[in-house]
């Protein structure tokens, strides 16, 4: 089955830029930044106070008595799901042959610190019946397997930052081997609370600028002082050429290639020279069959973080080469982490799809050693016959995903 042609017919999100897709890649092409100051109470005694919060809250779309069985992070990945299932027209497919592969990369973290909470002030007793599966890192998946009641398998990849593109690309993996025709695969992420936020600001992995918020996140920028954490949920519905085609379904874009590489080197920190990177990138131009010379865009991974940046740029030179046009959309979502590589793959196949590069924005004073040409400040209008979106996440876990135009 290694010979399927898999395409993207659907796409879906809720982000710090829009409720849905086509208000989220409006902004993004404007160069609108997502984030903001917290005005919550607990935000005031945090190092970090700024954050990239939903533009649209889901429970606006979800019924109340719904919304309490449901972790923020499960709220989301409906969302996008359902809209994305809707933007490929409900395909009539066998529920046997219908799959989903959605992560998180922390899980139902806000639920398991809010249930605690309950337990310390009021006792065991009162913690919800719904704690555990609202928790539970698979629950975004199982729930949109649910929605959709999908039999084929519902799977969870948990890999930090890497974990949304991990989820494309074990969807590519599953529709190439005949276990399923269609899957909806993404990520979904939602932790702006402030255990996380001080966790993160203790590791000095977090932008402190505080008074402004809206230039906080400035990927490869010299001032550049750590990421800007967001929640969101990107999804996409993946699925057989060839069905796509008999059943006239519009197509977004080919899924081309994938690879996936560990760095064995650290915890947190990416190998300085990005070579497990390379190899990822180089692993999904094999599996695609396209050339380094054939990837006109990149959506970088680019997070803002000192280390990280530079080590993508490495990488990039050995893997491709100096012709592709890069981007980090992260310098308007922010970071959202396990969801990060499936929004981000929804920006890399948009971006093919209008031949529209969406900008960097905040690159006042690029780094020295940035010696790429990255669409900064201002979106690019580029045709491109292939793009690449790359995802890092702790734990040394690499992803590369290749698009191609339809």
């Amino acid at each position: 089955m290694s010979g399927v042609d898999v395409v993207v017919t659907g796409l879906g999100a809720t982000t710090p830029l829009g409720g849905d897709v086509a208000s989220t890649w409006e902004a993004l092409v404007a160069g609108k930044s997502g984030v903001g100051v917290l005005e919550q109470e607990w935000a005031a005694p945090l190092p970090v106070r700024i954050a990239a919060q939903l533009a649209d809250d889901p429970t606006n779309h979800i019924e109340r008595v719904k919304t309490r069985r449901l972790d923020r992070s499960e709220q989301m990945a409906i969302i996008a799901a359902w809209a994305a299932w809707r933007d490929a027209g409900e395909p009539d497919v066998e529920k046997e042959r219908l799959a989903v592969v959605v992560g998180s990369g922390i899980g139902g973290a806000t639920t398991l610190l809010a249930q605690d909470d309950i337990m310390e002030a009021s006792g065991p007793r009162r913690v919800s019946p719904h704690t555990i599966p609202m928790l539970m890192p698979n629950g975004p998946a199982a729930w949109v397997g649910l929605e959709l009641g999908a039999q084929a398998g519902v799977h969870a990849p948990t890999s930090a930052c890497a974990t949304g593109a991990e989820a494309i690309a074990w969807a590519l993996d599953i529709i190439r081997s005949g276990r399923a025709d269609v899957v909806v695969a993404g990520g979904t992420e939602a932790v702006i609370h402030p255990l996380p936020i001080a966790g993160f600001s203790s590791m000095r992995a977090m932008s402190t600028r505080n008074d402004e918020p809206e230039k906080a996140s400035r990927p490869w920028d010299k001032a550049r002082d750590g990421f800007v954490l967001g929640e969101g949920a990107g999804i996409i519905v993946l699925e057989r050429a060839d069905s796509a085609k008999a059943r006239g379904a519009k197509i977004y874009a080919r899924l081309a290639g994938a690879g996936m590489t560990s760095d064995g080197f650290d915890i947190v920190q990416p190998h300085p020279d990005g070579v497990g990177a390379v190899r990822a990138i180089k692993a999904a131009l094999r599996d695609s069959g396209f050339a380094s010379s054939d990837i006109g865009h990149v959506n970088a991974h680019a997070t803002s973080t000192p280390v990280g940046d530079m080590a993508e740029i490495k990488a990039l030179h050995h893997a491709i080469g100096e012709q592709a046009v890069l981007t980090s959309t992260k310098s308007m979502t922010g970071h959202l982490l396990g969801a990060a590589g499936a929004v981000e793959s929804i920006a890399t196949i948009l971006a093919l799809h209008h031949g529209v590069i969406p900008p960097t924005i905040n690159l006042d004073d690029p780094d020295d050693a940035l010696d790429l040409d990255v669409a900064a400040h201002k979106a690019r209008h580029v045709e491109l016959q292939a793009a690449l979106n790359n995802s890092f996440g702790f734990g040394g876990h690499n992803a590369a995903l290749i698009f191609a135009r339809a």
